[in-house]
């Protein structure tokens, strides 16, 4: 596949992935898809907003750079070709790169810790945080959050996408930084047709 056409399938990916990690980063400051909490009742993590910010708008810049990239170059199709939009697809990579693992690193995090939930008695805690036993492998504590109802199958789903998400997007930005350094030092391959249609 030429360094054009995998560019932009790379961006498209991307660009798909990072709206997905804001939507989830998003639910997750609504508890089972209720407005009524308020700040102090949403997990940490949540607030570190590592799908808006991480995952969602760094990554979403490197997308479009990358879409962008496939795109007529600056200097024209000649010998030049979009070389110069492929170096700076790169730089961008590298970014995009920095967010889905600080997303990765917040999902990790908020996985482990579990869910900020209300237990009997009106006292709201971390209450696996510490637990020698994981969570994740016993369903039956999770009984003892009381509120938000089921939020801990909202955090562990909506957490384990960042987390997926954000993998995905680490190794998407990997393979757009060597594709970069290729397109840049060889050019793009695209014959001259197969750009028809494409815009500046």
């Amino acid at each position: 596949m030429c360094t054009g056409k995998c560019s932009r399938l790379v961006g498209l990916t991307l660009v798909v992935a990072a709206l997905a990690c804001m939507a989830a980063n998003i639910l997750l400051l609504f508890p089972n898809a209720e407005n009524q909490w308020t700040p102090d009742n949403i997990t940490k993590q949540a607030w570190l907003m590592g799908g808006v910010i991480g995952g969602g708008l760094m990554v979403l810049c490197t997308g479009c750079s990358s879409v962008r990239a496939g795109g007529k170059g600056c200097c024209g199709y000649g010998c030049c070709g979009n070389r110069c939009r492929m170096l700076r697809s790169v730089f961008c990579s590298i970014f995009g790169g920095l967010g889905a693992f600080y997303c990765l690193v917040v999902s990790c995090t908020a996985l482990a810790d579990g869910p900020w939930c209300e237990m009997e008695g009106q006292k709201w805690a971390s209450p696996f945080k510490d637990l020698s036993e994981s969570y994740l492998r016993n369903q039956t504590v999770w009984e003892v959050c009381v509120n938000p109802p089921s939020i801990v199958l909202w955090h562990v789903v909506l957490f384990s996408i960042l987390l997926g998400l954000s993998l995905l997007e680490l190794v998407l930005c990997g393979i757009q930084v060597v594709n970069g350094l290729l397109g840049t030092v060889c050019g793009d391959c695209r014959k001259d047709n197969d750009r028809a249609g494409e815009g500046l």
